[in-house]
């Protein structure tokens, strides 16, 4: 089986609409990580992705009597530009179910080549479904993402060209962003089978990690939910052909967070002045763990760029959390004296240091709460000495740069702490960026607790960031998450966390 994905690559065919794309030196990456990095620029591609590739190869390959009555497909939005642009050059329909939280800028494009788009769900698992039942009611053709044999051949053929470009006795791994598995489980069946030695290194985000707890568990894991802000990978559930490759022929995955998804993304543009995806900049994201993790230098790393479908929006969001993901900023939350000169006093005992952000709380008539971002070049070891040096200067303070509500939204609010409100519970919840959403958490919460906080913040991203103060006797508590259960937003009961208690509670 295995020799046929050989054979099956070798005879993809690709080229009537997808390029052999580069692969190119990233000289500033290189030089910061200690190692060789290449890039196999598919964000080049004519739809910015490489999944027209097996797209089109699974199309191309319908005989005239099925072709003729369309295909459809499920897609956050690459697959579904692949599938569009396939149908198109054969001269035949395409109905394109995404979700209604696929990035504005994909949908566009699916209708600019000519594409139905049908939107449904909140994901791609939900849009899949609906997927299926129009596959029935339509009689059209099924075009998987992902787990077909014909699809994860065309993604191969990304192997056969990075082989072709570079000698493969010479790359030491290659970094490969992971959703359903299309793209690692075709590269992979092609380079180990040559190249044994070459390690194969899937990357996934933390909150969409199907493949890494697959591999864990020895079986396809299905996820509870998925995060998505790198979209194009936010997938529940690995494909069967994708995950049985991916258990022969792939040596670990990888997990990144966010903040090290930004970096990355402006690693990538620091070196090609294009501005990739979350999804494009995973094997970046990966390369950068994996040195530091086994503490290698002087290796050559090959990774994948697959996608440049960028809402432009999501810019901000990632400029705000890329130096994090760098290391380059450390925020912290410090108590200062409510007197003058005291904030004078603050910054001489931080030196020559930069200040990024300062945010104050006012909190009584002889103390005050600020929220401070302070400038990094060395990472991790200096946030340490900054936290050591201020507690040594008698200043009561949190690191808060790792602390997820003090990023998404402390940061941006103004005003002390709450004064009179009783039990308030602070939750935060992930809204789908779409009419109605608001109301419905508002009927859901109905007329029974009050609100005594509610702060938003479009970060650019498919789903909205929300902070909530609900104020809520301990005996109804059980009722509460009773309604948050049905309500089926994702959320996190942030009442403990100190930067609620320094700069929110009462």
């Amino acid at each position: 089986m295995n020799d046929s994905y050989l054979e099956r690559i070798l005879k993809a065919r690709v080229y009537d609409v997808a390029n052999e794309t580069p692969l190119e030196l990233a000289p500033r990456l290189s030089r910061k990580v200690g190692s060789k990095v290449l890039l196999k620029r598919e964000d080049m591609q004519p739809v910015f992705s490489f999944k027209l590739r097996g797209a089109y190869n699974k199309t191309v390959h319908l005989s005239e009597a099925v072709a003729k009555r369309g295909v459809i497909c499920a897609s956050a939005g690459n697959h579904a530009q692949g599938v569009a642009l396939s149908a198109k050059r054969r001269g035949i329909p395409a109905v394109i179910v995404m979700p209604r939280t696929a990035p504005s800028i994909k949908v566009q494009a699916v209708i600019d080549l000519g594409g139905e788009v049908v939107l449904h769900g909140d994901d791609f698992d939900q849009a899949y479904e609906h997927a299926m039942i129009l596959t029935q009611q339509r009689s059209l053709t099924f075009i998987h993402p992902f787990d077909d044999p014909d699809v994860i051949a065309g993604q191969g053929t990304i192997g056969m060209e990075i082989l072709r470009q570079y000698p493969g006795e010479e790359i030491d791994a290659m970094f490969i962003a992971v959703g359903g598995g299309g793209l690692i489980a075709g590269v992979a069946a092609y380079v180990k089978q040559l190249f044994p030695r070459i390690k194969i290194i899937g990357v996934e985000p933390e909150d969409a990690n199907a493949m890494y707890q697959s591999l864990k568990e020895h079986k396809r894991v299905t996820l509870e939910r998925v995060g998505i802000f790198a979209d194009a990978v936010a997938v529940r559930k690995v494909g069967e052909e994708t995950f049985r490759l991916a258990q022969q022929f792939v040596d670990e995955v990888i997990l990144v967070n966010t903040d090290e998804i930004c970096a990355a993304i402006q690693d990538i543009f620091e070196d090609t002045r294009t501005v990739v995806e979350p999804s494009g900049a995973l094997s970046v994201a990966g390369i950068k763990k994996y040195l530091v993790r086994e503490g290698l230098k002087d290796k050559t790393c090959v990774g994948i760029s697959c996608g440049a479908n960028m809402n432009f929006d999501r810019l901000r969001h990632v400029a705000e959390r890329a130096d994090i993901g760098a290391q380059r900023e450390g925020l912290f939350a410090v108590e200062i004296p409510e007197q003058p000169g005291s904030f004078l006093k603050f910054c001489g005992a931080l030196g020559q240091r930069n200040i990024t952000e300062f945010n104050y709380r006012y909190n009584s008539s002889n103390r005050a709460n600020i929220f401070v971002g302070i400038g990094l070049n060395e990472g991790r070891k200096e946030r340490s000495q900054i936290l050591q040096t201020l507690k040594d200067a008698g200043y009561n303070i949190i690191d808060m740069t790792e602390n997820e509500m003090a990023k998404l939204h402390v940061r941006f609010m103004v005003g002390g702490h709450a004064s009179g409100i009783d039990n308030e519970r602070l939750l935060r919840f992930e809204f789908p960026e779409r009419p109605g959403a608001l109301l419905k958490f508002l009927k859901a919460i109905g007329t029974q607790w009050n609100i005594s906080l509610f702060h938003y913040r479009n970060h650019g991203s498919d789903y909205g960031r929300v902070l909530a103060g609900i104020q809520v006797p301990n005996e109804q508590h059980e009722d509460l998450l009773l309604h948050l259960r049905e309500l089926k937003y994702p959320y996190v009961d942030e009442t403990t966390n100190p930067a609620y208690k320094r700069f929110l509670g009462s």
